[in-house]
């Protein structure tokens, strides 16, 4: 069967090309993307840090795919053909990939055809749940893009007293939509200082030393420090007379089990579906698989209205 992925050839170079659609094998499925979000992970692949190799496999980075099986490998007693489902996979910018069933989490009909790319609601569902938010805490939130505007309405529907932070005004404006009390800029050094050892919950979200360092000084002596900003380019410097004489718990937010993402995906299903979580007002931005490249301007630039692209395969 014919199919189309795309290539990351090099930087900021990007090709779409003609491929067989890969063929499930036991306990596998294939599924017809429809759609696959742009991770703020794979930035750096578009831009080319000099830790990755090119070209990518066809596909790859992709993995945040949902869609509909359309075949079925051996040993597969549970999923059907016209089943549509999320998948933790890592080609899914492409128009087939290929996941195990233990990989899968079936969208049922009641969300009809609205997207669900489960992996990085499942990210954010399992960053709340490492944090122990409790009502009446003092949370601080660093850096309000796609999981930091998620994690602002989790915090604040379990009764937290939430602080954003931000470089950007339009993000600082989503908080405040999504229920921030407090929003302060990151580049703003005395609001800053007035918030140090202040917050009994902080959750990085960028991935960044900066931000990491303003987290760590706002997390109160006895606090929890939650990492669930993606760390790729090296080393990191931490205060850790600090962290010690606070006695921080500090918790990495991330998951590997693939149990624990399709237990975030079922968390974060039950709350669309409820309406306590709009989840459709997180993916703000929508590109034809063609226009990857557009996508990833996109995510470099930010634009004001920015929080998530999907990129449509089918």
């Amino acid at each position: 069967m014919n199919s189309r992925a795309l290539c990351i050839e090099t930087a900021r170079r990007l090709a779409i090309k003609q491929c067989e659609a890969p063929e499930p094998g036991a306990g596998q499925v294939r599924v017809r993307l429809q759609g696959c979000g742009v991770c703020a992970s794979n930035l750096p692949v578009w831009e080319g840090r000099p830790w990755f190799n090119y070209p990518m496999e066809l596909g790859s980075p992709g993995h945040e795919g949902w869609g509909v099986i359309d075949a079925v490998g051996a040993d597969v007693p549970d999923f059907e053909v016209g089943e549509r489902v999320a998948m933790l996979s890592t080609h899914a910018y492409a128009q087939h990939d290929i996941a195990t069933t233990h990989e899968l989490f079936r969208i049922p009909a009641e969300w009809g055809d609205e997207p669900f790319p489960g992996e990085p609601l499942a990210c954010a569902m399992n960053s709340f749940r490492r944090s122990e938010i409790r009502a009446g805490q003092r949370v601080a939130i660093v850096g309000i893009g796609f999981l930091g505007a998620i994690l602002t309405r989790l915090c604040v529907r379990a009764g937290a007293d939430v602080i954003a932070l931000s470089r950007r005004g339009f993000a600082l404006e989503t908080a405040a939509k999504f229920g921030a009390r407090q929003l302060v800029s990151l580049t703003d050094t005395r609001a800053l200082g007035q918030l140090s050892g202040a917050c009994e919950r902080v959750i990085e979200c960028v991935g960044s030393q900066q931000a990491l360092d303003v987290a760590s000084d706002l997390t109160a002596t006895g606090g929890r420090l939650v990492i669930a900003g993606y760390h790729q380019d090296g080393d990191r410097r931490i205060d850790l007379q600090k962290w010690n004489w606070r006695g921080l718990d500090v918790v990495n937010a991330h998951e590997r089990d693939p149990a624990a993402y399709l237990r975030g995906m079922r968390e974060a299903l039950a709350l669309g579906l409820s309406g306590e979580l709009e989840i459709s007002a997180f993916f703000t931005h929508q590109f034809p698989l063609a226009d990857a490249a557009a996508a990833f301007e996109t995510l470099a630039l930010r634009p004001d209205g920015f929080l998530k692209a999907l990129l449509i395969c089918h």
